[in-house]
């Protein structure tokens, strides 16, 4: 009997050494009791004290596997399970007999890793779609944490594409497993917080000072690297594919979550929920989260914008970032009360062009416009404001239904085909990109002016109330 123990839970490269030589040497599954460093007590076989060296290869003998063998176990091997490496392992040793073994979905074992590397393809999926990050500190010392509860071990496998995403901030993410964390440059790891330290809803800032204060940092370990796009990767694929049409579509590596089209009331909170799950068009794929509408179910004014920012992105709330305070001074100077005003955007996710460690914004197309223009038109039934003001083309283009130009347009009432009012007017984001002082302020001064229309109106609402 041989005794195999790994450095850790993922030691994808330490498993297929000790397999490749285990294979070499003719030694069968039955024979070998795989763990993990400080967790063989409990596996140890009954009797074995210490394991068996290997006599060392004295030939060039060598075999090969499928590559889709190597990717199916890279993945499968991050799954809880305990007998994954002996799985593994017992499914190499079959391949240096059948090498078309991994085309048999019907064979136990091949389903299980399948079933495996499907299980964890979802939970680094799920990792990618929920974790929001929460800011601690402001400006310079701004860093920003989040909590997550893996079924697997996917924090080390998933942590690079919170890397690409977030690259120019300053990040942790901290689960039972492992805490990843990414200071601009590099990821790094330390070790996992005890699950009876989870942090209850709106404790994370006081979970990661007591563990992460500059000066209470533990050291480091040494950042593992996993190849960028293992998820999507081609030679995986039809093996999920296949694996999943013999056990019924229960281990999809991208699972998606079907949108309900419609619901029994269009109530707010139901709308939000049904948008979360939106996949009407590709946007979904990049953002960090569908931003919703947010504002009293009884406004009688809403404010449609373009698309999220940045800043809008990563909190999921609408106009929050640099634009949202130029509207929110604008609205204060032409007399609307925000509070009263239901905000929100023509699309709902966030559309940007990598630069660097920046994400630039991209102006959405016509398509998503006409994919996401659904929710505006639910809001729209939700809230049954008098008044829709659009800010900017895109806006403009989701309320009429079609490219509506701004200049023709701007600073009159027209009237829609439900009998409400709209209003259309720029972006404020316009307005920070003026270049020019002084033109700067003449355009301001307009958008004031604009909003004065729907300060009207909610005063004789206010009036009539």
């Amino acid at each position: 009997m041989y005794l195999i123990t790994l450095d850790s839970e993922t030691d994808f490269d330490g498993w297929r050494k000790a397999a490749r030589a285990l294979a070499l040497h003719q030694v069968a599954p039955a024979d070998v009791t795989w763990g993990v460093q400080g967790q063989m007590q409990d596996r140890m076989p009954l009797g074995l004290s210490e394991a068996p060296s290997l006599p060392p290869i004295e030939t060039e003998t060598t075999f090969s596997v499928p590559a889709n063998f190597i990717e199916l176990a890279r993945i499968a091997i991050l799954h809880r399970d305990n007998e994954r490496f002996a799985l593994l392992y017992r499914v190499l040793w079959r391949l240096k007999a059948d090498h078309d073994l991994l085309e048999t979905m019907a064979d136990p074992d091949v389903a299980q890793a399948a079933a495996m590397a499907g299980s964890v393809q979802r939970d680094a999926q799920r990792m990618r779609d929920i974790v929001r990050f929460r800011e601690i500190g402001r400006e310079q010392k701004a860093h920003y944490a989040a909590w997550f509860e893996p079924e697997h071990h996917i924090v080390a496998f998933t942590a690079p594409f919170f890397a690409r995403r977030f690259a120019d901030m300053p990040w942790s993410i901290l689960t039972p497993d492992i805490c990843a964390h990414w200071d601009g440059h590099a990821i790094s790891f330390t070790p996992g917080i005890s699950r009876t330290e989870t942090p209850a809803p709106g404790r994370l800032e006081e979970t990661w000072r007591r563990h992460f204060q500059p000066d209470r940092m533990p050291t480091p370990e040494a950042p593992r690297t996993f190849p960028r796009n293992l998820q999507e990767a081609s030679i995986l694929g039809p093996l999920l594919a296949d694996a999943e049409r013999w056990t019924g579509g229960r281990i999809s590596p991208r699972p998606e979550v079907p949108m309900k089209r419609k619901t029994a009331a269009n109530d707010l909170e139901t709308l939000r929920e049904e948008a979360a799950h939106c996949r009407a068009c590709h946007l979904y794929k990049d953002a960090t989260q569908t931003v919703f509408g947010e504002g009293p179910t009884s406004a009688n004014i809403m404010l449609v914008g373009e698309q999220p920012g940045d800043k809008e992105d990563l909190a999921g709330h609408p106009f929050v970032g640099p634009a949202g305070q130029m509207l929110n001074r604008a609205l204060e100077e032409a007399g609307v009360d925000r509070k009263k005003v239901y905000v929100t955007n023509a699309v709902k996710h966030f559309k940007f062009v990598p630069r660097g460690k920046i994400r630039l914004h991209q102006k959405p197309a016509t398509p998503e416009i006409r994919a996401c223009r659904q929710w505006y038109e639910r809001e729209v039934s939700a809230i049954q404001p008098d008044l829709i003001v659009a800010m900017g083309a895109t806006a403009a283009q989701s309320v009429f239904g079609k490219i509506t130009p701004i200049g023709k347009n701007r600073g009159r009432l027209i009237d829609l085909p439900d009998g409400r009012k709209a209003l259309v007017t720029v972006h404020p984001s316009y307005l920070l990109r003026l270049p020019d002082p002084k033109a700067k302020m003449l355009e301001y001064q307009r958008f004031v002016e604009d909003m004065k229309i729907a300060a009207g109106l909610q005063k004789k609402a206010a009036r009539a109330a």
